[in-house]
C-alpha cells in the first residue's frame, strides 16, 4: 500500500484525488489549513486529516510521516496566498524530502509559463520549484475546468447577461478527469527526475457555444453578450494558449458535466 499525502485535499480536484486513492486501497493523509469536520461533504471517509500550513511550515512534518508520495493540489488565487504560492511549494517539498518522500506531483495549468497573468505566472514559478527540488517530480498541466465557465456565465446571468470573451475558445475538462490523471502520474514508476504532462478536455469550442449549452441547461434568461478582454489573460486566450488539441482526453464533456451538476448550477 502506498501512503499518499494530498496538499489541498479539500478542493475540487484534491478531494477527488483523495476519494480515488482511498478507493484504490492507498493510505491517504490530507493537508488542510482548516480540516473539515466529520460529516462535511468535502471530507472523505478513510482519509486522515492534518492541520498544516505551507505558508509557515507548521504541521507539515506530522502530516508527512510515512508518506511515499506528495500530491500538491493547492491554490493561491489572490493577495498573500498568491504572493507566497511558490514559496509554499518549496516548504512542502523541503518537508517532504526531510520525511523521506520519494516522489511529488503538482497540479498546474497549460502554458502557464507563457502568460504574465499573475495567477498563471505563480503556477509557472511553482513548477520551477518542483523541477529544482531533490525529489522525483511531475507537473500535470490541465486546461480550464468546466466549473470555471459555469461560474463566469452564472455571475453575468445575475445581471441578465451571459458574458462571452471575443476571440476565445475553450477546452474545458472535468475536475474528476484531472484528478484521475494526476493520481496516475504521481504513482507511476520512476522516470525522468522531472516531467511535465498535459491534459485537455474532450472538445474545443468557441466560448459562445458553451454559453448556449449553459443557458439551455439552467434556463437562464440572460442574453449572450460578447466583449473584448484586455490585458494578459485576454492575450493568452486569443492566442489559444489555453488549448492543447494534442492532449484531448476522452472524458466528460461540458454538456455532460452540466447534466451531472444540474442541482448546483
Amino acid at each position: 500500500m502506498t501512503r499518499i499525502c494530498v496538499a489541498g485535499g479539500t478542493g475540487q480536484v484534491g478531494r477527488e484525488v483523495v476519494r480515488r486513492a482511498i478507493a484504490a486501497g492507498h493510505g491517504v493523509a490530507v493537508i488542510s489549513r482548516n480540516p473539515p469536520p466529520a460529516g462535511s461533504p468535502v471530507r472523505t471517509d478513510g482519509a486522515e486529516y492534518f492541520a498544516a500550513d505551507v505558508s509557515t511550515g507548521e504541521g507539515l512534518a506530522a502530516a508527512l510521516v510515512g508518506a511515499d508520495v506528495v500530491i500538491d493540489c493547492l491554490e493561491g488565487r489572490s493577495g498573500k496566498a498568491l504572493k507566497e504560492f511558490a514559496d509554499g511549494g518549496a516548504r512542502l517539498l523541503a518537508a517532504a524530502q526531510d520525511a523521506g518522500v520519494e516522489r511529488a506531483a503538482v497540479l498546474s495549468i497549460v502554458n502557464c509559463d507563457r502568460s504574465s497573468f499573475g495567477y498563471y505566472a505563480s503556477k509557472a514559478a511553482k513548477e520551477q520549484i518542483y523541477e529544482r527540488s531533490g525529489l522525483e517530480t511531475v507537473a500535470l498541466r490541465a486546461t480550464q475546468f468546466h466549473s470555471l465557465l459555469a461560474a463566469i456565465f452564472a455571475a453575468g446571468s445575475k445581471l441578465r447577461i451571459i458574458p462571452v470573451i471575443k476571440g476565445a475558445r475553450f477546452q474545458p475538462i472535468a475536475p474528476a478527469d484531472v484528478a484521475a490523471a494526476l493520481l496516475e502520474a504521481a504513482l507511476e514508476p520512476a522516470g525522468p527526475r522531472h516531467g511535465v504532462r498535459t491534459i485537455g478536455g474532450p472538445e474545443i469550442e468557441e466560448m459562445g457555444e458553451f454559453a448556449r449549452q449553459w443557458k439551455a441547461a439552467t434556463g437562464s434568461r440572460g442574453r449572450i453578450v460578447r466583449f473584448p478582454l484586455p490585458g494578459a489573460m485576454g492575450k493568452y486566450l486569443r492566442a489559444g494558449l489555453n488549448l492543447v488539441p494534442e492532449g484531448r482526453h476522452a472524458g466528460e464533456t461540458f454538456r455532460g458535466w452540466l447534466a451531472m451538476n444540474a442541482d448546483s448550477l
